[in-house]
């Protein structure tokens, strides 16, 4: 039997139905939601279909409800079974991050960090907090993933990372996230070294919207400041735009054609520096909403990233020469 008579079992009952889900549960529920079909769910268990199936109204049973559709050819999660799956797929990756931190800790390691991170002043600033954080934890394993604010704080969400630097880019994150201010960010228009407009001249607004333009994507904090830009004054851009998270790409784009972009100074200093790059004289607004530490709202952090948080919260500190960060503000946008 499927279904209690109280329709809404209280939150301490369902707290004793679900601790009644063993590891191997979880297993079977993690696999089932891939493939989809019993057949291949016990071939994987190493376990024959008919136990399969067991195994499968053993946990709808504990848990009161149906959470597949049998169909001809395989299993339809419904509304609570695509729920009860993506809890399954959490606790165990939980259950794995655990085992490998456990061993690498066990073996005398210092664990593993996953940083995802925005480019620009962020990028600048975590490469000093990485190397002073290897200088103190010389066997801590540190991943690094550069991309947008917007992707990285989808994969925090899936727990693919554990940390990032970055933006909220939608209201609702506050809610789901926790945010430590560390920096602003100054921008640069920046273009190849013989663009027509280089030198001490500013060009009006109007004449840099003439000009072909690389412009990150549309979903980025950058992106929104370029757009403001212009669109503020009732202008847009008339001579080709090409659009790109990367900055390699727009520094070789830059060098080969006459084409503007907008890019954190921090970034583009060394080039400008090196003569590959030059800058763009021109009175617009030069800094980006301020970037921060993002960690999962509720969850606290390892070991590792504590570590990191702090290493990196005191080189902010000293870059900007101000005393230590007490506490999270949630000002910044995204």
């Amino acid at each position: 039997m499927l279904m209690s008579s109280d329709p809404t079992p209280g939150k301490s009952t369902l707290l004793a139905q679900v601790s009644r889900l063993r590891f191997r549960h979880l297993q079977f529920l993690d696999i089932l939601g891939k493939t989809r079909n019993l057949r291949l769910t016990a071939e994987q268990m190493y376990i024959t279909q008919p136990a399969a199936t067991k195994v499968l109204v053993d946990i709808e049973e504990m848990l009161e409800a149906r959470l597949f559709d049998r169909l001809p050819r395989g299993m339809q999660p419904n509304e609570l079974g695509l729920f009860t799956l993506r809890y399954a797929h959490s606790a165990l990756d939980g259950h794995r991050r655990f085992v490998d931190e456990f061993s690498t800790l066990k073996q005398g390691g210092h664990g593993h960090l996953t940083i995802g991170a925005i480019s620009g002043s962020a990028a600048h600033l975590l490469i000093a907090a990485v190397a002073e954080l290897q200088r103190l934890r010389p066997l801590l394993v540190v991943k690094v993933l550069e991309q947008s604010s917007d992707q990285l704080i989808v994969w925090l969400a899936e727990r693919k990372i554990d940390v990032m630097i970055g933006r909220f880019t939608e209201e609702v994150h506050r809610d789901q996230f926790h945010y430590e201010n560390l920096s602003g960010e100054m921008l640069q228009i920046t273009a190849g070294v013989h663009h027509p407009l280089r030198g001490p001249n500013a060009p009006s607004l109007r004449e840099l919207s003439n000009w072909p333009w690389i412009l990150y994507p549309p979903s980025t904090a950058l992106r929104r400041v370029s757009d403001d830009i212009f669109s503020s004054t009732g202008l847009s851009l008339t001579s080709g735009i090409v659009e790109t998270p990367s900055f390699l790409f727009a520094l070789e784009l830059m060098q080969s054609t006459t084409m503007l972009s907008l890019q954190p100074a921090a970034l583009v200093d060394k080039y400008v520096r090196r003569g590959l790059l030059t800058r763009i004289a021109a009175d617009l607004p030069n800094r980006m909403p301020d970037f921060g530490l993002i960690t999962l709202q509720g969850e606290p952090p390892s070991t590792a990233v504590l570590a990191f948080m702090d290493v990196i919260r005191n080189m902010a500190n000293q870059q900007a020469g101000a005393t230590p960060a007490s506490g999270p503000d949630r000002t910044a946008t995204g």
